[in-house]
């Protein structure tokens, strides 16, 4: 089958640099590159449907810890007083 794809001028030199270094077609090039790309999303969607990874203890959240809270989590996980006041975040 035979398609119009637009594809940027760096792309597009790099594929057919890659087709020309390798003694294929750009092509073979695009048509390999599509189909790892296909390939990834299918393992990805079956990723998210696999069994939930076990969890050890009595389960949940600290009390105080913030999840959302990236700084405050760093400083938590590496024995830092929390000495920031706390964000509060703002639902839109």
């Amino acid at each position: 089958m035979r398609t119009t794809v637009t594809l940027p001028d760096g792309l597009f030199r790099q594929a057919k640099a890659l087709a020309a270094q390798q003694g294929r077609t750009l092509g073979s090039v695009v048509e390999n590159g599509l189909r790892l790309e296909l390939e990834r999303a299918e393992r990805g969607a079956t990723m998210s449907a696999a069994e939930p990874l076990p969890t050890f203890g009595t389960g949940g959240v600290a009390t105080g810890v913030d999840l959302s809270d990236n700084a405050a989590l760093a400083d938590l996980l590496d024995g830092v007083e929390a000495t920031r006041p706390q964000r509060r975040r703002v639902s839109s």
